[in-house]
């Protein structure tokens, strides 16, 4: 163990806490460990802590004496009101030109909000989304840091060194831009990971249901999928899971599980982001509803004695309509990375962060939820086009998407007949249709508008803004 002043202080010995600290000492950085729980820091540091590169810190205010200037302090605690509470505590024992970086999944407005106020102070701030999960923060997670610019030189090797990599050794972890840019991308990331969770589990559902497929047998199918272009983690920890067994009672332990799923809200805040900026992002918004659909299991299990609903199975080839779910899988998956890639392009382009998009999707090739093989296709669809107003009008995105579309609609239609619920591959099948579509009944709603709240309409064959006074009008007289 090396002595001397830590390189970096970590707050907050929660689970990603302590993976990212054992994750910075296997990479020759010196920690300064703290936690608000006195127990928590002595079980670390006399645990997987034990005689590694650690300091043990009590109290906050001490954390800079024991750190190298500038000073930099990792914060990996719950966000909200607390990260304000550790940087107003912190705050008059820094020095210009320390580094706060949060690391927590902190609404993104708040980060910029902070990274003004320490700017303000002469300090420098980073909001920085790391995502992986705990196993990911112990071996190299994605981190998208964005923040204050004049950070950046100071961080930069302790958050590349402990980032993931891919196979030619390129670190998963890049400047993002300025404000609250880097929360915002780890924003987008966990909205598209929610569908396309969503999305698997509604592949799931109709393998299980409409095909009466044993765990094992659906555990083939995804092994099978994953070897292909579906290849990514969640389509692997899919059919992992469905290997696995119940200790207890021997079942599969997916049949052990209860059906009612939980959120920490970066859903929600996509879904909330996307209709400030007017960009439609239909399959996540049902992927977060769905959550709140599961978790009325009660109701649920009302609802279905009452109604006594027969689900169907799906008649005909069995191995015919799996390829179909396939199919269907892959298209709506493509639609869900579309929509969180066309609202990063609204926030960049409204608050000039200039986004570098390509670039982004190589962050999440390695170390995070949603990596998959073919984020480097959208890498290259940026490449061809760095303002693409929309994933979809790649010829990649096209030819995949026009590949699949008849097996996605019968697999929804199917679906629909036999009783099974598939809001994400059904609602990403629409935004396909209406993005699509050159005409859309937008003119009734304006119309609706302007005749109950004289809201105004445009028109087709002229400029500018008209109101009418609709009972005024001629009523049209013909079959």
């Amino acid at each position: 163990m090396s002595h001397g002043k830590a390189h970096i202080a970590l707050v907050g010995l929660g689970t990603m806490g302590r993976s990212l600290a054992l994750n910075m000492a296997r990479n020759g950085f010196r920690v300064a460990c703290y936690n608000r729980e006195p127990q928590a820091l002595d079980g670390f540091l006399a645990g997987a802590g034990k005689g590694k590169n650690f300091v043990g810190v009590r109290d906050l205010a001490e954390i800079p004496a024991a750190l190298q200037t500038p000073h930099r302090i990792f914060l990996m605690i719950t966000a909200g009101k607390p990260v304000d509470q550790v940087i107003e505590t912190l705050l008059p024992h820094l020095s210009p030109g320390d580094v706060v970086i949060d690391g927590g999944n902190s609404h993104y407005l708040d980060t910029a909000r902070r990274a003004e106020f320490l700017e303000s102070k002469g300090l420098r701030f980073v909001g920085a989304g790391v995502s992986g999960g705990e196993q990911g923060a112990l071996r190299g997670p994605s981190i998208m840091p964005g923040g204050s610019a004049a950070a950046w030189p100071h961080v930069k090797e302790i958050l590349r060194k402990i980032a993931a990599k891919t196979a030619d050794g390129t670190p998963c972890c890049d400047w993002i831009g300025p404000g609250g840019a880097g929360h915002f991308v780890k924003m987008v990331h966990n909205g598209i990971e929610y569908a396309d969770m969503q999305l698997i589990a509604e592949a799931y559902l109709l393998l299980k249901g409409a095909l009466s497929m044993s765990n094992g047998e659906m555990a083939q199918v995804f092994k099978r999928w994953n070897r292909g272009e579906l290849d990514s983690y969640l389509i692997g920890i899919t059919a992992d899971i469905l290997t696995r067994q119940d200790p207890e009672t021997g079942r599969g332990m997916l049949d052990v599980i209860l059906d009612a799923a939980h959120q920490k809200g970066t859903g929600k805040w996509t879904v909330e982001a996307a209709f400030d900026w007017g960009v439609p992002v239909p399959t996540i918004a049902e992927a977060v509803a769905a959550r709140n659909m599961s978790g009325l299991k009660p109701e649920r299990v009302a609802a279905e004695k009452i109604f006594a609903v027969q689900r169907g199975r799906a008649a005909g080839d069995r191995t015919a309509f799996a390829r179909a779910v396939h199919n269907a899988l892959f298209a709506s998956k493509l639609c869900a990375y579309a929509q969180g890639f066309a609202l990063l392009k609204a926030a960049s382009d409204q608050l000039h962060w200039e986004l570098d998009f390509g670039r982004i999707a190589l962050l999440w090739r390695e170390g995070c939820i949603i990596r998959a093989r073919f984020l480097e296709r959208i890498k290259a669809a940026y490449d061809r086009d760095p303002q693409s107003a929309n994933l979809l009008l790649d010829p990649f995105f096209r030819r995949s998407v026009l590949k699949g579309l008849a097996d996605w609609r019968q697999v929804v239609t199917t679906a629909v007949r036999l009783g099974y619920a598939v809001p994400g591959l059904s609602s990403a099948l629409c935004y396909f249709d209406a993005y699509t579509s050159a005409w859309l009944p937008a003119n009734l709603l304006q119309a609706q508008r302007d005749y109950f709240g004289a809201h105004t309409y445009e028109r087709v064959d002229k400029p500018g803004v008209f109101h009418s006074e609709w009972t005024d009008l001629p009523v049209m007289r013909g079959k």
